[in-house]
């Protein structure tokens, strides 16, 4: 599937660019494919570098507000600077890598509600910066990330929502500056306890990073929320879990510890 996007840069008459992904589906630690094509318009410029970058909607708390803002994560330049005559084509192909920790926008065939993520080319003429909308980019899950995922739907959670929080996780390997929570819906054989289940993976290249939060429900307890859960995955023994288990035994065993019962 070939996406296409088109941008005038720099006014009329000036380069136009076409991005142009061989397929907008991929996975953490993955790659996107593609070409870039800048054709001249109406006079010679000198373009300084072309780049392509991946963005994502980030949620940022400020005091007691919050905001949504577009951030850039991962870029890459695609050449130096070059001389773009009057009427030429410049193409530039390009194999742009895919950060291991970036969050997943599919599962299942399905887009998660709350996710935004895209490819954005820039080109710079004379320190005038041109950005083009966002070409779409799918992101599926490992497998890992789709062993844990298929557990807790085996258990009955559903999925409400994801988004992307700026900040760090504690007590794990992070490269980027913000991480993605992934939020179900409980079901009844542990809503008395839990409103809400709160799921975050930070993929490595040797393993894969699980952080498991509840939203407890009102009462005599701690109130916010009830981190319980951080464990690794081995990508290579990963099928030999039975990880529906493991995960009902975990939150059994933290609700136990404080003090709730289903």
């Amino acid at each position: 599937m070939v996406f296409k996007r088109m941008m005038q840069a720099l006014g009329v008459g000036g380069p136009s660019v076409e991005t142009v992904l061989t397929n907008p589906n991929c996975r953490p630690g993955g790659f996107l494919e593609g070409q870039v094509h800048v054709q001249g318009g109406d006079h010679a410029v000198d373009v300084e570098y072309l780049a392509v970058g991946l963005i994502t909607r980030v949620e940022v708390e400020s005091g007691d507000s919050e905001y949504n803002t577009d951030q850039e994560f991962h870029r890459q330049r695609l050449t130096g600077s070059f001389r773009l005559e009057a009427g030429a084509r410049h193409d530039v192909p390009f194999r742009f890598d895919v950060p291991w920790e970036t969050p997943i926008t599919e599962v299942y065939g399905q887009h998660l509600h709350g996710m935004t993520m895209g490819l954005t080319t820039e080109l710079e003429v004379s320190r005038a910066v041109d950005k083009s909308d966002l070409d779409a980019v799918a992101v599926h899950p490992l497998p890992a990330q789709e062993r844990i995922l298929e557990a807790l739907l085996r258990l009955g959670f559903r999925f409400s929502r994801a988004d992307v929080e700026r900040g760090r996780v504690y007590g794990v390997d992070q490269q980027l500056p913000f991480y993605q929570e992934i939020e179900f819906h409980p079901p009844s054989a542990y809503a008395s306890g839990i409103n809400q289940l709160e799921l975050t993976f930070i993929a490595t290249p040797q393993h894969l990073q699980v952080v498991l939060e509840v939203d407890k429900r009102g009462g005599f307890l701690t109130e916010g929320h009830d981190a319980f859960g951080r464990f690794d995955v081995d990508y290579a023994t990963v099928d030999r879990v039975d990880w529906a288990g493991q995960l009902d035994n975990w939150l059994r065993q933290s609700a136990q510890r404080r003090g709730l019962f289903f």
